[in-house]
């Protein structure tokens, strides 16, 4: 799946939950402030720092459900807030005027799925080079999991 594709994907997420505030959210304007909300260098996708800061936290688990085949585990909104920080979330939300627990729960709606699909299979290495930050993003990846 391509960025542009996982943006999407994320953007349709948010728009399907259950907080009126999102629904009817313009899916390009969405698009966009996912890509800003995650954006690496050189127009990638930086899931692998969001990861490794999970592990870091103590968030294996839920890591490792979104990696794997099966059901992704859920994230609460404080917990994105804390992993992202607050100063992104707030950008996030400013972006599309919602208001900040509103951005958080879509985060936290959207992300499950964007890592998910960005790791078929459940396996990262597959798409990490072209989605999440190419060569460096996959040593940066392995160093946090394997430290």
């Amino acid at each position: 799946m391509n960025i542009e594709e996982l943006l999407n994907l994320g953007a349709s997420v948010i728009r399907s939950n259950s907080d009126d505030a999102t629904t009817s959210l313009d899916p390009d304007q969405l698009s966009s402030a996912l890509g800003n909300l995650f954006g690496g260098t050189g127009g990638k996708l930086d899931f692998g720092t969001l990861l490794g800061k999970m592990k870091e936290s103590g968030l294996d688990d839920i890591v490792a459900s979104w990696l794997g085949n099966g059901k992704n585990a859920s994230i609460s909104g404080e917990t994105i807030k804390n992993l992202l920080g607050s100063d992104k979330v707030a950008d996030f939300a400013s972006m599309l005027g919602l208001s900040e627990s509103s951005a958080e729960a879509a985060i936290a709606d959207a992300l499950p799925e964007m890592v998910d699909k960005a790791s078929p299979e459940g396996s990262l290495l597959e798409n990490i080079i072209d989605n999440a930050g190419g060569l460096d993003g996959l040593l940066g990846i392995a160093r946090k999991f394997f430290s």
